[in-house]
């Protein structure tokens, strides 16, 4: 990328519904071991949503932002929703987000953005450049993940237990700070994998009305670990290589690394793949597992609030997705 898209971050918020469910509590639920899933995930807690909705996390989360901006939800003219699974198939669930913040009828644009766990990366991207082209003025950007609703714990319960819920939101505005903003944005993707991470149904691929039994059958989620780890090791060394090429960047310059919150043998892993110091690396996701798209937005408004994150520091965002796919983006805040 050849010039900075000039914008600021205003805000972030997170949310995590109820209390931590230990993965000891799991173990007896799913009939193992003490200590087995923990012992196979790395996972020692993470959050449920019940009694909570998709979006009664997405307002929170996004009234968090606002507040911590100064700004309120009619100041507001983009609502980005970047979910890896929506609301519901049809239609989809920015405007409802929308609706829920009490935005009134022709107020902003609101529509949804998935490339699964990188959705945040991808919707942050594209509310860039509208935010800097002067399409929009304050751009809010949602991920709220119920992942609890699809995991297969009798069948792959050391993946189930990967898993935790949460939402995050983050608001963008325009910056004239020189060299601020996005450096650079990347993403590959690699379909020889595409199903390495699925939830099959849903879509058209399987008829309800003709194979009632096969549509359920593929309504949780199916992960093989050990194809993404493959892939995964021959690829994102280089990929993080490009993307800090593009950004103009050597690996000392990265102050603060973002990542998608897959699992800490992940991110153990992907530590040693790229050669950044674990110092630089915000990890968190022993305590809450993996919440899809809402990992990414969740880490940075940790890392904000803990002043780690603060004007000037040249930031990375990272992470791996069902498709697979790759996405990063630098970012000088």
């Amino acid at each position: 990328m050849s010039k900075s898209i000039q914008v600021a971050m205003r805000g972030t918020g997170h949310f995590l519904p109820g209390h931590p469910v230990a993965s000891e509590a799991l173990d007896t639920r799913a009939g193992l071991k003490r200590g087995h899933l923990e012992q196979e995930t790395g996972v020692k807690s993470r959050h449920f949503a019940e009694g909570i909705s998709q979006i009664d996390m997405a307002v929170t989360a996004a009234q968090r932002a606002l507040d911590q901006a100064g700004l309120d939800a009619d100041d507001i003219d983009l609502v980005i929703s970047a979910n890896g699974v929506p609301f519901q198939t049809l239609p989809s669930t920015a405007p409802l987000v929308m609706r829920e913040l009490g935005m009134g009828d022709g107020n902003a644009a609101a529509f949804d953005v998935n490339s699964t766990c990188t959705s945040f990366i991808s919707a942050l991207e594209i509310a860039s450049r509208q935010v800097a082209s002067g399409a929009c003025c304050h751009a809010l950007i949602v991920s709220s993940e119920i992942a609890s609703r699809g995991l297969p714990w009798s069948e792959q319960p050391e993946v189930a237990a990967l898993f935790g819920d949460g939402a995050a939101a983050a608001i963008i505005g325009p910056d004239d700070r020189s060299g601020c903003g996005i450096r650079a944005s990347l993403m590959r993707s690699y379909p020889s994998k595409y199903e390495a991470c699925q939830i099959a149904a849903g879509g058209t691929r399987f008829d309800y009305h003709k194979n009632r039994d096969e549509f359920a059958r593929h309504t949780l989620f199916r992960m093989n670990g050990a194809d993404l780890f493959k892939l995964t090791l021959k690829h994102f060394p280089g990929f993080v290589d490009e993307l800090l090429e593009q950004a103009g960047w050597k690996k000392e310059d990265v102050d603060l690394v973002v990542p998608h919150q897959a699992s800490p043998h992940a991110l153990t892993h992907m530590v040693r793949q790229t050669g950044f110091g674990g110092d630089k690396i915000v990890n968190l996701v022993a305590q809450i597992g993996n919440q899809i798209a809402a990992s990414v937005p969740t880490a940075l408004d940790h890392a904000r609030r803990r002043g780690q994150a603060g004007p000037g520091t040249r930031l990375l965002m990272l992470g791996t997705s069902a498709g697979v796919s790759f996405s990063g983006l630098a970012m000088q805040m």
